[in-house]
């Protein structure tokens, strides 16, 4: 997946929109700055999602962090696979998305940055 394809938000989560639906993952700088990830809790699919709202958390050996929704909207389909190997995020974060939510609002998205923005975003959080 090209990071060119991806909005992203200022709570490090990137969004993939594929007509009415989007995926939705943590950027690769989320990832390292996480560390290990050992835990990942997912919403149940039918779960209504509002934006900037907490959906899940996850869990490094350095802290546990919540999952903040970029946009409003159902979840469809969650990734099972980090349910037993939350590690897969750290070792690709653009290939191992965490939901897919059908989109209530696809206006939301002109809110969220795009990749050069999200590059100058973290470079100003002093990575």
């Amino acid at each position: 997946m090209s990071v060119q394809d991806l909005k992203f938000s200022n709570d490090h989560e990137w969004i993939k929109v594929e007509g009415g639906k989007a995926y939705i993952g943590i950027s690769d700088y989320a990832q390292h700055a996480l560390g290990d990830i050992v835990f990942v809790d997912l919403p149940d699919v039918g779960a209504k999602l509002s934006a900037g709202k907490v959906f899940g958390s996850i869990e490094s050996v350095k802290a546990v962090s919540d999952f903040l929704s970029p946009v409003s909207g159902t979840v469809d389909a969650v990734n099972e696979a980090l349910v037993d190997a939350p590690e897969l995020l750290n070792e690709d974060a653009y290939e191992n998305w965490i939901l897919l939510v059908e989109l209530d609002n696809p206006a939301e998205l002109d809110a969220l940055l795009d990749n050069v923005q999200y590059e100058e975003f973290c470079k100003n959080e002093g990575v």
